[in-house]
């Protein structure tokens, strides 16, 4: 086993192209790579339920979307330094980390509201699991695994540390429903399975190896988790994203193009590095603001404005991969459904909500009164300040069908019970999100995820 140096040394991530794909064993420095950001949903995750109708996922999903909003609302420092912060059950997306030498693959939950990466690991001591494990990594099979020193930068820039008998940095991490894991911070070589255009002249994908990787070698869990693994992907330092900034060429930058929940058999692309620049036509950039929990990636919106009707009212709002639907201040989301309701009209007959918190919910028929609903629907476009620039919503962005034949408005208002403005992946889909922690700017521009997905370049 090997041992970490308290003193890390500059990393560069390279490509490491296997005989079995090219013929040769080689490293290539790179300056990004993108990966396959599955959608807990999707066929090719494992939590893919096949009784569930279309439907029925996205009423799943409102449900998901209330309970991590009381989470982020709820997280903070606690006074014993453990943090506490997203529930554990809700989540989104996932993404695939090969862990040490030889690799365990490891399909992570990849969270943009949680700075700690974490993998189950053996031995282990698990209590009250809501689900069998997947996967367990095993620190005794690697040739490239270290502990961390309790007195060493990494341990002291993570909340929540201790030393234990062999001067080891242990780490507790509570979550907002109970539950909790913890173990020994550690390092090891992270492999990512790059997506098609990374290796010109390949039969395969190129795989890229960032060594040295800081994580939370998880020996005891407790409560409600249904993943062994957590790819922190928030603002902190010790997130995936920090660490890559800090160690690597790369730079703390990634994106995500997120592919709308209509389309089937499709994949999003998380990218990093120079893959994550934004370079769409209409991209509105704004600064990132200081936010109460330091993963959190939140933004100031000024105002919105439907047609000619603007409605101001500066507020903070969470940009979160993780949460589905998008919740604003009442004072932006009364008139919105006010303005909404006029410009619709009466073509579509309104009808009760299937579920809070959704609301103006319409019966649009079949397929070509879909197509008509979605035509009749205006751009909702978010004014943020700082850069004075705008993102604009389509109606795939601000409408969801909740039943068949039933579209609701995918805006709800900010309540006691979760009182933080958030950004939900549904108004995100079909744009490219670029994060630039380097510059502290997020940036969203209009896209085709799907197509995208299949037609990165080569070189960024």
């Amino acid at each position: 086993m090997a041992t970490a140096s308290t003193c890390r040394t500059f990393l560069l991530a390279v490509v490491v192209l296997t005989a079995q794909l090219c013929g040769c064993t080689a490293y290539v420095g790179v300056d990004g790579f993108s990966i396959e950001f599955i959608h807990r949903d999707s066929v090719k995750s494992p939590y893919h339920d096949q009784a569930l109708t279309a439907h029925d996922r996205v009423l799943a999903a409102v449900r998901r979307s209330t309970a991590r909003a009381v989470a982020l609302a709820r997280s903070y420092v606690g006074s014993e330094g453990a943090v506490s912060e997203v529930v554990s059950r809700p989540f989104e997306y996932l993404m695939a980390v090969n862990v040490g030498t030889p690799p365990t693959r490891m399909l992570a939950i990849a969270d943009t509201g949680s700075d700690l990466v974490w993998f189950e690991c053996a031995p282990r001591i698990a209590a009250a699991r809501a689900a069998p494990l997947s996967a367990v990594f095993n620190p005794s099979s690697s040739s490239t695994f270290g502990r961390v020193g309790c007195n060493s930068g990494a341990c002291h820039a993570l909340y929540g540390t201790s030393c234990d008998a062999s001067s080891n940095c242990q780490y507790l991490r509570s979550y907002g429903d109970g539950s909790k894991t913890s173990g020994l911070l550690s390092t090891e070589t992270f492999t990512f399975e790059s997506i098609p255009g990374g290796c010109p002249g390949c039969r395969g994908h190129p795989y890229v190896l960032v060594p040295n990787v800081s994580f939370g070698c998880s020996t005891s869990t407790n409560g409600t988790f249904v993943v062994d693994a957590m790819v922190g992907l928030g603002a902190g330092n010790s997130s995936l994203i920090g660490q890559l900034g800090a160690h690597t060429s790369l730079g703390r930058r990634f994106s995500y193009c997120l592919v709308p929940y209509t389309v089937k058999n499709a994949s999003s692309a998380l990218n990093f590095g120079d893959r994550a620049a934004v370079t769409e036509p209409g991209a509105a950039t704004t600064a990132l603001v200081r936010s109460d929990f330091e993963a959190y990636y939140t933004v100031e919106l000024e105002s919105v404005r439907i047609g000619n009707a603007s409605f101001e009212h500066l507020s903070r709002v969470i940009v979160d991969s993780g949460t589905p639907l998008t919740f604003l201040d009442k004072a932006l989301v009364d008139p919105m459904v006010q303005e909404l309701t006029r410009r619709i009209g009466t073509d579509f007959p309104k009808v009760p909500s299937p579920q809070e918190p959704l609301q103006l919910c319409y019966d649009v028929g079949g397929p070509a009164r879909q197509y008509s609903f979605s035509k009749s629907v205006p751009d909702v476009t978010l004014y943020l300040a700082v850069f004075g620039e705008a993102a604009t919503l389509k109606a795939e962005n601000t409408f969801v069908e909740a039943q068949e034949g039933i579209v609701c408005l995918a805006v709800a208002p900010v309540t006691e019970k979760h009182p933080r403005s958030i950004l939900g992946n549904l108004a995100q889909q079909n744009m490219h999100v670029g994060y630039n922690l380097d510059k502290g700017t997020v940036t969203f521009a209009p896209a085709d995820c799907a197509s995208s997905y299949n037609s990165l370049p080569v070189n960024g």
